[in-house]
């Protein structure tokens, strides 16, 4: 329905939700109210969760971390996958893969540099988070091929941004999944910066949902910020990939109100009122003002939602923080199961300058 009603081509979005919390009725999908005020309260979280995991970052808790404030909706993309879907994610998934059910714990220990961070849950099938840009389309389309290869009535869905599909890699798997009709769905969220580089300077295309024509299977462009407009994109794509349809491509447009990461100084490049001009489009107040329209939110909710919240991301990093350090031993550890021999002489070599160090310092007391 939404694929064959909005055409990228002709520069066709899907909205359902206005900036005002306005619903058009007859675009909603199947997504009651209780549903639609479960994923307010854990959009809210992921919020919370994204601003202490930016404070932990500044106090010197975290080596750098990605942001996605103001990208809650296109993250919540997460909670329309089944559990035999596959999520193949950036690292700008936190959200997402907090939605899908990492501990908030653990991923706060993966941005402080402990790969053990990325040891997901025994039955989620999440890939670990790829740093590499552009890299998410080729292993999802790798595990949707196999899926199809075992008759596996199952999703992998690609997490990239507008960014990464500039990357040669996006082109060549968008293409060999039109060729192989893979059920992958690839997600483009367009925050419409690559780093300091802006949209218009990524790519001559009106759209990214466009290019999907080009390698034979269905596009869709929608709003980003609307929860609504996620949950009928990812439902029919879902859906459609599912049932051995082929390929489905989603660009979510939204808006990066944070830096790339917290390396970079947005102010830089960006001009300081462009900021200001999106944010009546803040999928959280969007979405508030459509649940206290129908009775379903007020003041004293939202504080009450607040408190709970943060004590939940304040227990999380509570948690990550004491958590004993990795032993060095681990670089050695996952990747082989008999170390080949020049990783052997390293391994060896590291205990050997562990040791001398810790007699070094026992010496000087």
């Amino acid at each position: 329905m939404y694929f064959e009603r909005f055409d990228p081509l002709q520069g066709q979005c899907l909205q359902i939700l206005d900036p005002m919390g306005k619903v058009q009725e007859d675009l909603r999908p199947d997504l009651p109210d209780s549903r639609v005020k479960q994923l307010y309260e854990r959009m809210s979280v992921m919020r919370l969760a994204d601003q202490m995991a930016m404070s932990l970052q500044r106090e010197g808790g975290m080596g750098t971390y990605a942001p996605f404030y103001g990208q809650e909706a296109a993250q919540a993309s997460a909670a329309f996958l089944q559990p035999a879907d596959w999520m193949v994610p950036s690292y700008r998934e936190t959200g997402a893969l907090f939605l899908r059910g990492v501990p908030l714990a653990n991923l706060y220990r993966y941005w402080m540099g402990d790969e053990r961070g990325m040891l997901m849950p025994e039955g989620l099938r999440i890939l670990p988070i790829a740093i590499v840009v552009g890299s998410q389309p080729l292993h999802a389309v790798g595990l949707s091929w196999a899926m199809k290869l075992k008759g596996e009535k199952a999703a992998a869905v690609a997490y990239f941004g507008d960014g990464a599909s500039s990357q040669g890699d996006v082109h060549e798997a968008m293409n060999f999944a039109g060729v192989f009709q893979t059920p992958t769905v690839f997600l483009c969220q367009n925050n419409q910066f690559a780093i300091s580089l802006p949209r218009k300077q990524q790519t001559a295309a009106a759209t990214i949902a466009q290019r999907a024509s080009s390698y034979g299977f269905p596009g869709l462009l929608i709003d980003g910020n609307d929860i609504f407009a996620v949950a009928a994109a990812m439902t029919e794509a879902l859906a459609d990939v599912r049932a051995g349809k082929g390929p489905r491509l989603i660009e979510m447009l939204t808006y990066r109100l944070g830096p790339h990461t917290t390396a970079d100084d947005p102010t830089k490049y960006r001009a300081s009122g462009e900021i200001e001009k999106y944010k009546p489009f803040d999928p959280l107040l969007r979405l508030r003002r459509y649940l206290e329209s129908r009775k379903l939110w007020d003041e004293t909710a939202e504080k009450d939602l607040v408190q709970r919240g943060q004590a939940e991301v304040e227990d999380a990093a509570k948690k990550a923080k004491a958590i004993a350090p990795a032993v060095p031993d681990d670089i050695f550890a996952y990747t082989y199961r008999t170390l080949p021999p020049y990783l052997k002489r390293q391994q060896e070599d590291l205990r050997a300058f562990l040791k001398e160090q810790a007699a070094v310092e026992a010496h000087h007391g």
